[in-house]
């Protein structure tokens, strides 16, 4: 199997695996127990916090099930936590579902959000963003790299705007982390992050903040210095540390990139929907007059496994709203799919994977033209 859907979910690295066994065995104690077990536990669980947090550069790090929950609690739990500044909030139209619908979820709290359009290339207009800053405004939450296309927001750029206002800065770095870097001098004051796009494990992610408070969002035992209750997972963050100490931009992206989009210019009824400076993970493509269902299925006849869009959305028949952003022309809209690397992608993988999408394309071309 030639696996390049590695933006919807990772295969886990083994020495993840082995590190979750290991705790999981051995640190199986209740970290809020007050016995030797529990010591014991509690004090993986801050070994890993503490790497994990030297890692992102960032000051305190919340354990929580993965980047909707992280992106949910950065979210309604600064709004709640800083309304006292103002109701304000800005984001972008091409934000993941569970920022889109945090943001919809404040505004029914009374909450005014602005949500910024883009360009073709799924940028934001910077101008416009400093333009739609207001005294009121608490909070810019914007993703670093964009999950079905690859579009980078300059986040350095953005803090550096928002450095003279009182507005923080959540960015949901789902996509980036372990792919690009983010510069440390110009940190978001609140980061998202989850296991399972680094080779880590499902139900794993963090919430990292430098300098905010959130509110609580979910209650209980106070767990998580109380911004996030419930018992802590210490496996699942040993493994996330794991994971995220593993992780590293492999160069090889760039090329394979650059590969794959000379590969696609030979064909006169694709075109490359990933911009130019896009994340080189990502990479997608539509092709004129089909249903990028019909490509999945054909290459996963071949052995080869790639996706139409995010995984959140990728089985509702309704075009993305990422791709409607874009307002790529109407013949282009259906037939997106997204090309992902990971840590385990090889250069056997891409040249395969021509060949098999030339296959499936002559095949999909040959169906089409009998059509008409």
């Amino acid at each position: 199997m030639i696996y390049l859907d590695n933006s919807a979910t990772t295969q886990p690295h083994k020495e993840v695996l082995a590190t979750f066994m290991k705790a999981s065995e051995e640190y199986f104690g209740n970290p809020a127990s007050l016995h030797k077990i529990g010591n014991d536990a509690e004090n993986l669980l801050e070994s890993a916090r503490t790497q994990i947090g030297q890692l992102l550069n960032m000051d305190h790090i919340v354990f929580t099930s993965g980047g909707t929950e992280s992106n949910n609690l950065a979210i309604l739990g600064t709004a709640s936590a800083y309304r006292q500044r103002g109701s304000h909030i800005i984001s972008a139209v091409t934000e993941h579902a569970s920022v889109l619908q945090s943001l919809d979820e404040l505004e029914r709290r009374g909450f005014e959000v602005t949500r910024l359009p883009v360009d073709k290339s799924g940028q934001i207009d910077l101008n416009e963003l400093k333009n739609s800053l207001r005294s009121d405004t608490i909070l810019v939450t914007l993703m670093h790299v964009n999950n079905e296309t690859g579009a980078v927001h300059p986040i350095a750029e953005i803090k550096k705007i928002l450095s003279g206002t009182r507005a923080l800065l959540h960015t949901d770095a789902v996509q980036s982390i372990g792919k690009i870097g983010l510069d440390p001098d110009f940190m978001p004051d609140l980061l998202t992050m989850s296991a399972h796009k680094i080779h880590g494990l499902k139900g794993s992610g963090v919430l990292a903040f430098n300098n905010v408070q959130p509110d609580t969002v979910i209650f209980g035992g106070g767990q998580e210095a109380g911004y996030r209750s419930g018992t802590v997972a210490v496996p699942q963050a040993a493994a996330l540390a794991k994971a995220l100490r593993l992780s590293k931009p492999n160069p090889l992206f760039n090329q394979w990139n650059r590969n794959l989009r000379e590969f696609f210019t030979s064909f006169d009824d694709i075109i490359v929907v990933s911009p130019a400076d896009a994340a080189p993970h990502i990479l997608s493509i539509a092709l004129r007059g089909a249903k990028g269902e019909v490509l999945v299925s054909g290459l996963q006849d071949e052995a080869v496994i790639i996706s139409t869009s995010s995984a959140c959305s990728s089985k509702n028949t309704e075009t993305s709203h990422v791709i409607e952003a874009l307002n790529l022309p109407r013949v282009f809209r259906e037939g997106v799919i997204r090309i992902s690397f990971g840590a385990l992608t090889t250069e056997q993988n891409i040249t395969d994977f021509q060949h098999a999408f030339k296959k499936v394309h002559r095949i999909i071309k040959g169906a089409r033209n009998n059509e008409n």
